[in-house]
């Protein structure tokens, strides 16, 4: 006669090991939460499409565009001559009342306050010049 023990021995295990199965779930369910949030970094918005009759941008005329560049500590240049703010303001709005697609291209230093920028926009908007550009370095 066997004994119990010596049958038990014999015997192949019949059920699966759920534990490690469990353990890589929840490391997986832990990676994806992590993330998630990191891979929608943006909002989400519905764009409009293109009107069908949309005119396309043209890009703007040499004439079309004044460069205003200011350096490091506050000195202003309108095409390349220096002026002060109050020439640079009576020049543009002079120059806007010839040509209403007139740009201001605003070259700043990058060390210098981003208050003198500011002030050249504020003079623009205050008589209505409302088309800027900023120009960068690139990289």
């Amino acid at each position: 006669m066997r004994r119990f023990s010596q049958r038990n021995s014999l015997v192949t295990l019949s059920e699966l090991n759920v534990t490690p199965l469990l353990d890589l779930a929840f490391v997986l369910l832990i990676i994806f939460v992590i993330t998630t949030p990191m891979l929608e970094g943006s909002l989400t918005v519905n764009l409009p499409g293109e009107a069908p009759n949309a005119n396309k941008a043209r890009p703007p005329k040499a004439e079309d565009i004044r460069t205003v560049e200011i350096d490091r500590i506050g000195n202003f240049r309108l095409q390349k001559s220096p002026m002060s703010l109050a020439q640079i303001e009576a020049r543009l709005v002079a120059d806007f009342r010839a040509n209403p697609n007139l740009i201001i291209r605003v070259r700043a230093d990058k060390d210098g306050k981003l208050d003198f920028a500011a002030k050249i926009m504020e003079l623009c908007q205050r008589h209505g010049i409302t088309q800027f550009s900023f120009s960068t370095e690139l990289r």
